[in-house]
């Protein structure tokens, strides 16, 4: 009896664990994905290359399986003003749940939306500024 209660417990906290992973990896991709398409919409222009950065970071950290359209649904009900805010939250869930080099390879994901139009807004400059300068980032163009 013992051991089936301890096999139990086992197998229990070991699905407690990995579901805790499976957690944190959506946790990091979504606050991700809003970051994105906080500094996509900050400029007020949409364009195909901004799009196309986006579904790349989506495809490398979303599977099939994963649904946005709440994600989206939450980001079009954002007024600007409050995009800073979002932002600053969607930042330290990323920064909680991911690595140096996750932060850094998201980092070349923003720096990539941000230039898609050969420009950088003031505004889009701010929230860049506002990742290098929470997450300390060591990184190099």
């Amino acid at each position: 009896m013992k051991n089936t209660y301890n096999q139990i417990l086992l197998i229990t906290l070991a699905t407690l664990n990995n579901n805790n992973m499976s957690t944190e990896r959506e946790t990091k991709a979504v606050a991700g994905y809003q970051m994105l398409m906080i500094l996509s919409a900050i400029d007020g222009v949409f364009n195909a290359k901004e799009d196309k950065i986006i579904q790349q970071y989506l495809t490398e950290n979303f599977s099939l399986k994963d649904n946005l359209d709440s994600e989206k649904d939450i980001l079009s009900a954002f007024p600007k003003d409050e995009y800073a805010i979002h932002f600053n939250n969607a930042m330290n869930d990323f920064y909680l749940h991911s690595s140096v080099e996750e932060r850094n390879h998201f980092l070349d994901f923003a720096v990539k939306l941000a230039i898609a139009d050969k420009k950088i807004t003031p505004k889009e400059n701010l929230f860049l500024n506002e990742l290098f300068n929470a997450w300390e980032a060591n990184y190099s163009f």
